[in-house]
C-alpha cells in the first residue's frame, strides 16, 4: 500500500479556519504533519521560502486584524519589517498555510485546501458552522 503524500499544516487550533482546513485534509484521508506556528514559528528563511512558494506579495501573509498590526505602524512597511513583525510576532502570520506535493497555499477559504491536496476527499464534510463543503459521495458542493 503506498503511504500517504507528505502535507504540512502551519495551524492554529483556536482559528476555526484552520481546523475546517485540517479536518478537509484529514477527510482526504491524510494526516499532516501539524505545526502550532504560534508555539514553534518558523525561522526567517522557512517564512520566506513559504511565501515565495505561495507567489503571493507578503503583505497577503500578514494578519491586519490583529491590534499589534496597527500598534507596530505596519500599514505603510516593506516586505522585510513585515518579514521581522512576523518573526517576533507569530500571531501576524496568516493561517493556515498548507504544503503539499502539489503546491504551497494560505488557505481562505477553508475550501482553497481541496486546489491543493494529492488526494480526493473520502466522505461527506462539513465546516463547524455547519455549512457543508464536500457531499456524501465525497464531491464539493458548490454554491449558486
Amino acid at each position: 500500500m503506498p503511504s500517504a503524500p507528505k502535507v504540512t499544516i502551519y495551524h492554529n487550533p483556536q482559528c476555526g479556519t484552520s481546523r475546517n482546513v485540517l479536518g478537509l485534509i484529514r477527510n482526504a484521508g491524510i494526516e499532516p504533519e501539524i505545526i502550532e506556528y504560534l508555539k514553534t514559528p518558523p525561522t526567517r528563511e522557512k517564512l520566506q521560502e513559504l511565501i515565495a512558494q505561495m507567489g503571493t506579495p507578503v503583505r497577503e501573509v500578514v494578519r491586519e486584524k490583529e491590534g499589534i498590526y496597527r500598534e507596530l505602524c505596519l500599514g505603510e512597511a516593506d516586505d522585510d519589517a513585515l518579514v521581522d513583525a512576523m518573526l517576533a510576532h507569530p500571531v501576524l502570520i496568516n493561517r493556515p498555510i498548507v504544503v503539499t506535493p502539489l503546491a504551497t497555499r494560505l488557505c481562505r477559504p477553508s475550501e482553497a485546501v481541496l486546489d491543493i491536496l494529492p488526494l480526493p476527499q473520502r466522505g461527506a464534510f462539513s465546516k463547524e458552522d455547519g455549512e457543508q463543503v464536500i457531499n456524501e459521495r465525497g464531491e464539493r458542493v458548490t454554491r449558486a
